[in-house]
């Protein structure tokens, strides 16, 4: 187990910074997710940590001490590559016990150790197979069980499910944030899935064009997001925006928007912004102090919730047409003249470049 530090990282490739002033901690035994979209910075962040990339700039350390002094197998990090990277020719046994047997450790601890990491990855039935013969999930438990017997002192996982198709995906989720947790050990988990990335992690870190942009527990990040990038990045669907205008009379306060007008809380100030509503938090119960006259364009029933597509009678700046998501099934039909509710409180606030105005919103108890 290690903590890691990453110091003012930069990682320039011809003219292009991919990584840019990237410092970050990552305590003891803490699962953190890097995510954001292709192209982010993130692959070449774990790299640089592995030792498979030398940044540019910058001092990574684990434990105080400096990485970048030692060659990546010094390193003692364990990683799981997307393609997995066993070795074909090699039995699940010899594939586990590869990197131990380099190291000239006794046979008998050799087999103590795949012992051990088989049965808790519960494999122990395909150790004499080959890779060829087992599943996408069942090879990804082997290299897992891999990096197991090593001790590392730190997993890093390179998008280690865009592999598995979708049931897969779910079940190894679970899988490794258990495997995590009962390990204790420090893991740094790449990926462009928001889903991974709020469901596994202690925290979560979004980049975006070699920056990191906001960190934080997930629920933190989807409940408080920094700016629109964030805010648009985190949820499925995505966060409705309206682009409008903050006006100010006497006795209130009104996001206008062509003919909509929403009052808002009086400490926002005059000015250009975008509003933000989640999907989720849209009611057909009149429970909320805003009201939208909806007609229904497109309707996605998904079992235990209903996605709607719809337009409102009011005229508003540019575009609208925004999208709901209401728990359970709700038997609508496009052309359906519906109203919808939410709370103020609910509502997301960006001024004219982006960033986020209102306070936080309030924990729901």
């Amino acid at each position: 187990m290690s903590n890691i530090e990453f110091q003012r990282v930069y990682k320039k490739f011809t003219d292009t910074y991919v990584v840019d002033d990237f410092s970050l901690t990552i305590d003891d035994g803490e699962f953190v997710a890097l995510v954001g979209p292709s192209g982010c910075g993130k692959t070449t962040t774990l790299r640089m940590l592995a030792g498979l990339e030398t940044p540019t700039f910058g001092s990574i350390q684990a434990d105080g001490k400096e990485l970048l002094n030692l060659h990546a197998k010094d390193r003692n990090l364990a990683m799981v590559f997307q393609s997995y990277a066993l070795y074909p020719h090699l039995s699940v046994e010899e594939n586990i016990a590869f990197s131990l047997k380099i190291q000239r450790i006794d046979k008998p601890l050799i087999s103590k150790k795949i012992k051990e990491a088989s049965e808790m990855l519960k494999i122990s039935e395909y150790l004499k197979r080959k890779p060829k013969e087992l599943s996408g999930g069942q090879r990804q438990r082997v290299a897992l069980a891999r990096c197991i017997v090593r001790e590392p002192q730190a997993f890093l996982f390179d998008e280690p499910l865009s592999n598995l198709d979708a049931k897969l995906r779910a079940s190894a989720r679970a899988e490794i944030a258990q495997l995590q947790r009962n390990l204790g050990i420090t893991s740094i988990y790449v990926t462009h899935d928001q889903i991974e990335a709020m469901t596994m992690a202690d925290r979560v870190v979004i980049m975006n064009e070699g920056k990191i942009i906001q960190y934080g527990p997930p629920m933190e990040l989807y409940n408080e997001p920094k700016n629109i990038f964030v805010a648009t990045f985190l949820g499925s669907p995505e966060m409705n925006l309206i682009k409008g205008c903050v006006k100010k009379s006497p006795s209130k306060t009104e996001f206008l928007s062509g003919d909509l007008r929403i009052k808002l809380d009086d400490k926002i100030p005059e000015g250009l912004i975008s509003l933000g509503i989640r999907p989720e938090v849209f009611s057909l119960k009149p429970s909320g102090e805003i009201k939208f006259n909806a007609l229904v364009n497109y309707v996605e029933h998904l079992g235990a919730e209903t996605v709607i597509e719809f337009l409102i009678n009011e005229k508003v700046d540019g575009h609208i047409s925004f999208k709901a998501k209401l728990q359970g099934t709700i038997d609508l039909k496009p052309k359906s003249k519906i109203n919808l509710f939410l709370k103020n409180e609910d509502v997301h606030i960006f001024n004219e470049i982006g960033e986020r105005i209102n306070e936080k919103r309030r924990r729901k108890k």
